[in-house]
């Protein structure tokens, strides 16, 4: 009976061992390094999401093929793109794209840099919207199929407001903020905008709207007023779109591809992809010089996580994990600069805190410059209160400077459900938190000095660190956000630009040279199959990520823990 047993213990483990091997040469199979020849065209596939941090390196015999493109990957391949000889132009093809407005913008000019090198852009569109449009703009030509719409017909921002539903299910909750702007909670405690509200979103819609207009007018050669009045007439057929202007050229894909042969003088283009340029030039991209930038990003709804958290692979933005990640830069002496790229509605206060001094004692050890993304507001606005720099975009959503406590009340829901409780309390506000009771008028004045607490404790951090009084920066408080235009002129961002403005910041910090190279690493890392394997993912983590992939970057995991948040007060997607 031992040796059978030893047996079948032996077995499983050679049978282990050899599944194991088989995976690594698997994996090592599929990082071979691509060749790049002469006459090559970078191919530019765009679809849904491009995030900001990468996910996860699946090898192709899973279906994992191609890693999903990241901003700042876009962003480096193009400028080695620009100086490559054996790159002759790039293709856009962007297709249903779920990305906000600062990260278009960013590729956007990042594909007019690569233009001002003399090579073309090519933009091949597919049923495309005001998103795809916009990265088109950058295009030396803009081709789209005969029979595909163009689905530009101006913007606009909806917000769900759930009062209705939850009365019916017996469920109120209830909120108390700072900030006559930090409506916080609206959806569930109203059917409708409130007229501050309305004047957050108009002013947003305003000013995107404004800069669409304008770099449409600009690409296309036109006045923003003969843009206006070309807009209030779509969405367009192509025939129509062509006529109008917007376009160059109605083709299918073969006939776009054959007068790009023709323009370009050569023989059949070689098509390379995104993936493979990365991988084939990441070893002769400046990674082999001696001066490094660390460019760590900061994504995701703030909460603390747990102490087993490393920053990689998390939905949200862990107090935990992305200290560990700060910690470790800080440490690197090969690190001359950092770029904190931050994209985040903010989230849970305490975790916010603690982000907050471990960015300061960074700030402390290296040249730092704040890079704000789509959205770097409440906590991810507070989190950048180093004194050091902050670059945002003309789209991005900022500020939302305040405080708010909420909790669901669902005694109404147990009550048409037939579920009762019952407790025994010790302590006055014993029942502060709970689902089953609401707040009585003395927890809502110890909620109220909490907030003002915090609130105040928010406003010195901001005056601490753009180097303003308490009283210049309550006025644009309130938890009022943003966009990058205004967020400067009140002083609550320095410039307005994206990656390269910031790395040329960070560099001048660092007392490097403009023209010198760097070389710049992005953190966390892109975490590969077999790292995946080796870490444990709980439910709860996997929960997360399916959840928001319903419901998007909305602070929801930090709203139904309670307690004080700094969050964005509502959330929009403007389409």
């Amino acid at each position: 009976m031992a040796k059978f047993f030893v047996g079948v213990v032996t077995g499983v483990l050679l049978v282990v061992l050899a599944v194991a091997a088989l995976l690594g040469l698997a994996v090592m199979a599929s990082r071979r390094t691509p060749q790049i020849s002469a006459g090559s065209v970078l191919v530019l596939r765009l679809r849904g999401e491009i995030p900001e941090k990468p996910g996860v390196e699946m090898p192709e015999f899973l279906g994992g093929g191609e890693a999903p493109a990241t901003v700042a990957n876009i962003w480096m391949a193009l400028r080695r793109a620009s100086s490559d000889p054996r790159i002759k132009a790039v293709v856009l093809e962007p297709e249903d794209l779920s990305v906000g407005w600062a990260r278009l913008e960013e590729i956007r000019s990042d594909l007019e840099a690569f233009r001002r090198s003399g090579k073309p852009v090519f933009a091949y569109l597919r049923n495309p919207s005001a998103r795809e449009y916009y990265l088109a703009l950058a295009a030396t030509r803009i081709y789209i199929g005969a029979s595909e719409p163009l689905m530009l017909k101006g913007l606009r921002a909806e917000i769900y407001y759930f009062q209705k539903t939850l009365d019916k299910l017996g469920v109120s909750v209830e909120v108390e903020h700072t900030g006559k702007y930090k409506d916080f909670g609206d959806m569930f405690t109203r059917s409708d905008m409130s007229p501050e509200t309305r004047e957050v979103i108009s002013s947003v819609v305003d000013g995107l709207y404004g800069n669409l207009v304008d770099r449409i007018a600009e690409a296309r050669h036109k006045t923003p007023s003969e843009i206006r009045a070309i807009v209030d007439q779509g969405p367009f057929t192509a025939r129509q779109a062509l006529k109008a202007g917007l376009v160059d050229q109605l083709s299918f894909e073969d006939e776009a591809w054959t007068d790009l042969k023709n323009r370009l003088h050569g023989g059949d283009p070689k098509k390379v992809t995104l993936g493979q340029y990365i991988q084939a030039t990441a070893e002769s991209a400046g990674l082999t010089a001696r001066k490094r930038i660390a460019l760590v990003v900061a994504e995701g709804e703030i909460v603390r996580g747990d102490p087993g958290n490393d920053g990689q692979g998390e939905g949200s933005l862990t107090s935990y994990g992305f200290d560990k990640v700060l910690r470790g830069v800080a440490a690197d002496p090969a690190v001359k600069g950092v770029v904190v790229r931050i994209d985040s509605p903010g989230g849970e206060v305490t975790a916010s805190d603690e982000i907050w001094r471990e960015m300061n004692l960074l700030s402390k050890k290296k040249p730092v410059v704040i890079s704000m993304s789509d959205v770097a507001a409440s906590g991810g606005y507070y989190m950048a209160m180093t004194g050091d720099p902050i670059v945002a975009y003309p789209e991005t959503e900022t500020g939302s400077i305040g405080v708010v406590f909420g909790k669901p009340n669902l005694h109404g829901l147990y009550d048409k459900l037939g579920v009762t409780k019952g407790s025994v309390e010790r302590g006055r506000h014993a029942d502060i938190d709970s689902d089953y009771t609401p707040l009585s008028p003395e927890e809502r004045e110890v909620l109220r000095a909490g907030i003002d607490e915090s609130y105040r404790d928010f406003l010195d951090k901001v005056a601490t660190a753009r180097r303003r009084k308490v009283e210049e920066i309550e006025p644009v408080a309130q938890g009022r956000v943003w966009l990058g235009p205004e967020a400067r002129r009140r002083g609550l961002v320095d410039e307005l630009g994206g990656l390269d403005t910031a790395i040329g910041m960070v560099k001048k910090k660092a007392g490097i040279p403009a023209g010198e190279n760097v070389s710049v690493l992005l953190y966390p890392p892109r975490q590969s199959f077999l790292e995946l394997i080796l870490r444990s993912r709980s439910t709860e983590s996997m929960l997360d990520a399916r959840v928001r992939q319903v419901i998007g970057r909305a602070p929801y995991r930090a709203w139904m823990r309670g307690g004080f948040l700094r969050a964005m007060p509502v959330w929009f997607d403007v389409r």
